[in-house]
């Protein structure tokens, strides 16, 4: 594949307030869910410690049925030996009171063990319903942010996506010109005539194809999830940033094997990971000497590992594991937002992979993608 540069470390830019009233909203609906997460545990240690009071007093009601049983039997036979053991019947039977006082206290502390078992259980459902409602609006909240940052990167590909339609349109001007001249100069070959008009469909079935894909990946993404051939969602990716690497003279070289790996994901998401992913290294390379991205891919038994390297100054230490924290960014304030990392790392956690950094001091970063390989059946 010919040379092509790569994309924005963080797709997305806001302004410094509204971040930080994001922030602190998403701040806020975390603690909230954090503080149901406890209450919760609260009422499920109670009710467990309430279960562990019902069975013991079962054990000992069960107990107590068996003692009484056998007072009772032992009382038929005092019964019929009245006469000469009368004091033992006596004691059978106050023993016999005894034990059903303490039968009918075990019944009544059982019977309110289980009505506040049954209130805590109401609570803990309305608890669930709650952070049911509170995850899903995470996740919506989540799918925005997602289409936000697809459609700042779009907004950073207009140039060079200008320029590629620019090359077609160009060129169905410059055929169609020579066919209008060819009929306007009365030559007879309509073969040379076709041609050009040939020519010119074929540019504009070009440009069509340049919008078409804008269009896929700029509409929101469905969550239906499909077998796809990781190259072809690559070499998509690569297509929109060529031209954005060409003119800041980004050499770019691309070795993902001679396997052609499938994954089971959605294509239009993965091109958004592997588009930040360019962007980021563009933006580490900006200012190196030799500005330089090597995308290679090697697949193993149950995954395949596509490695993006850059020359870029690296990720300073310590920070390796930020990086993919929201809101988190390495750049300057109004050049970042540190969303592009963060909305990468999720998507690739919803697709079954995982995603991490390696930057040797004065090495660049090499930012490594770990997806699994769609099974045979699928």
């Amino acid at each position: 594949m010919p040379e092509i540069v790569a994309e924005d470390r963080r797709s997305t830019v806001t302004e410094p307030g509204a971040a930080a009233t994001a922030e602190s909203r998403f701040r806020a609906r975390v603690e909230t869910l954090e503080r149901r997460l406890r209450e919760r545990d609260e009422q499920r240690r109670a009710m467990l410690h309430i279960m562990g009071d019902l069975n013991e007093s079962n054990k000992r009601l069960a107990n107590q049925r068996k003692a009484m049983l056998h007072i009772l039997a032992d009382y038929e036979q005092d019964r019929r030996r009245l006469a000469s053991q009368t004091g033992r019947l006596d004691n059978s039977r106050r023993a016999v009171l005894h034990i059903l006082q303490d039968s009918h206290k075990d019944k009544l502390h059982l019977e309110a063990s289980r009505k506040a078992m049954i209130h805590i259980m109401g609570d803990l459902r309305e608890t669930t319903a709650e952070m049911q409602r509170r995850e899903q609006e995470l996740r919506d909240k989540q799918e925005q942010l997602v289409q936000a940052g697809k459609l700042a990167t779009l907004g950073e590909l207009t140039t060079g996506v200008a320029h590629e339609l620019n090359n077609p349109l160009n060129n169905i001007g410059l055929f169609v010109g020579n066919a209008v001249d060819l009929i306007e100069l009365g030559v007879t070959d309509k073969e040379q005539i076709v041609r050009e008009l040939r020519h010119a469909t074929q540019q504009i079935r070009k440009a069509t194809e340049i919008i078409s894909h804008l269009r896929t990946f700029g509409r929101a993404a469905p969550v239906s999830r499909e077998p796809i051939s990781l190259r072809r969602v690559i070499e998509r990716a690569l297509s929109l940033m060529q031209e954005q690497l060409r003119l800041r003279e980004i050499e770019v070289t691309v070795d993902l094997g001679s396997e052609e790996p499938v994954v089971v994901g959605n294509p239009i998401q993965l091109e958004q990971v592997f588009i930040n992913l360019l962007a980021n290294a563009r933006d580490a390379v900006a200012g190196s000497p030799r500005k330089a991205i090597r995308i290679s891919g090697s697949v193993g038994s149950a995954g395949v590992e596509v490695a993006f390297a850059d020359t870029g100054e690296g990720i300073p230490s310590g920070l390796e594991r930020r990086i993919f924290d929201p809101f988190f960014t390495t750049k300057e304030v109004g050049k970042g937002t540190g969303l592009g990392l963060s909305i990468t790392y999720g998507i690739i956690k919803e697709h079954g992979g995982t995603i991490s950094v390696v930057s040797p001091p004065g090495e660049g970063a090499t930012f490594l993608v770990h997806l699994p390989l769609a099974s045979a059946d699928t």
